[in-house]
């Protein structure tokens, strides 16, 4: 079934190292969590724990996880005829616990199904992996083991279990990362100051008014919302939102062309004539200080993806192909994002409005967004709704310190 080999690591390692050391340098690392399972000659079912798991080779298919010595688990699963690799999900650690902790009937209270090999797959893994054990390698106080893979799939795309600096947690993208409301508190401050000018437009008009600010390169928050009369705040955008093409091009308007270009380049799989449209609102933006999109003939439903993209974003732990499909929702939108002049005598399906608003430091990282507008309004109606938004702009603006 393996055979095992031994390397002579005295020979080529200098071993005066402290620890200590050792366990903080390389707890720095992060390492997957796995469950490898078997089934016993006896019929009793095996569980063993393991912070090692790796893919090693595609042709063949081999992966790999690295035991300690002492470990009767392991004693046991190399004698199995197959083994089954669990990867965690990041909800899973108190399951890891359960196994942990157990010397014996270390599946009762779990849930569990068979696979193909008949070895248990763990409710609620992200993946598994039926194997055989090709070869076990001496290294140290602990074993390499080799594994030939038979069958595998994806079961709960979810986000892993990681371990990390002694604790467990899940892997998160960085740019997916919820900024803290203490975080974002100047903003907050002045923005509450222009608060009734905000409800005042909101209530004129009969629209959402939200306030957001850029807390990193690829996500906006609000930090001020109001709505008018019958208007529903939970049928706009989420709190968190993306910035992806089309949403960013009133903070994007006044970096650089390179920094305008990466953002372009988040817009994965559309049309170079897509994107030269929203090269032409950032040049838009600059010079008229507004702009904005128009509904297309579903009207108000054409939001529906991007506002539940936006959701979804907001309101889960995202593995990056989440976060890929979700950015894609937003970039395949279809409401109508070419700038244009307005005519007065015309009817115009204002989808929304966006003004670039400087922070206290001048930059603009701020975004004022007239949202779920009425319908059918003329030119001249429309070119009101922004004159008195210019006028909300120069409030945030003058009370973020800038007289």
């Amino acid at each position: 079934m393996s055979t095992d080999t031994t390397i002579d690591i005295d020979s080529d390692i200098d071993r005066v190292i402290d620890k200590g050391l050792f366990r903080e340098v390389m707890g720095h690392y992060p390492t997957g969590v796995a469950v490898v399972t078997g089934r016993a000659d006896d019929g009793e079912l095996l569980a063993l724990v393991v912070g090692t798991f790796s893919s090693v080779s595609l042709e063949p298919p081999l992966v790999s996880f690295m035991p300690m010595k002492t470990s009767k688990s392991f004693d046991k699963l190399r004698r199995c005829d197959s083994v089954c690799i669990n990867i965690l999900g990041g909800e899973q650690e108190e399951l890891v616990s359960t196994i942990a902790r157990r010397w014996e009937n270390k599946f009762d209270g779990i849930d569990w199904f068979a696979s193909p090999s008949g070895d248990p797959v763990l409710e609620q893994s992200v993946a598994w992996i039926d194997a055989r054990i090709t070869n076990t390698v001496d290294a140290g106080d602990h074993w390499i083991v080799l594994c030939g893979v038979d069958d595998m799939a994806v079961t709960n795309p979810v986000a892993p279990l990681i371990y990390f600096q002694g604790g467990y947690g899940s892997f998160v993208s960085t740019s997916l990362m919820a900024r803290m409301d203490h975080e974002i508190l100047d903003e907050i401050q002045d923005a509450e100051i222009a608060r009734p000018h905000v409800e005042a437009l909101a209530q004129h008009i009969g629209c959402e008014v939200i306030l957001y600010t850029a807390i990193s390169r690829d996500e906006m928050a609000t930090v001020l919302s109001a709505v008018g009369p019958g208007v529903e705040r939970e049928n706009g955008l989420a709190r968190r939102i993306p910035i992806v093409p089309p949403i960013g091009d009133s903070i994007v308007f006044d970096l650089s062309g390179d920094e305008q270009e990466q953002w372009l380049a988040n817009a994965r799989g559309v049309d170079e004539s897509v994107k030269e449209h929203y090269r032409q609102r950032i040049t838009f933006l600059r010079t008229h200080g507004y702009v904005l999109s128009l509904l297309p003939q579903e009207g108000i439903a054409a939001y529906d993806p991007m506002c539940e993209a936006t959701r979804r974003y907001e309101s889960s732990r995202l593995t990056p192909r989440q976060e890929r499909d979700i950015r894609a929702s937003i970039v395949e939108s279809t409401v109508d994002y070419r700038p244009r002049e307005l005519d007065a005598e015309g009817r115009y399906n204002v989808g929304s409005v966006v003004l670039p608003v400087r922070d206290r430091d001048g930059n603009h990282t701020l975004t004022l967004r007239l949202a779920q507008l009425p319908m059918r309004a003329s030119g001249a109606v429309v070119a009101e709704w922004i004159s008195k938004a210019e006028s909300v702009v120069e409030v945030l603006e003058g009370r973020s310190g800038r007289q």
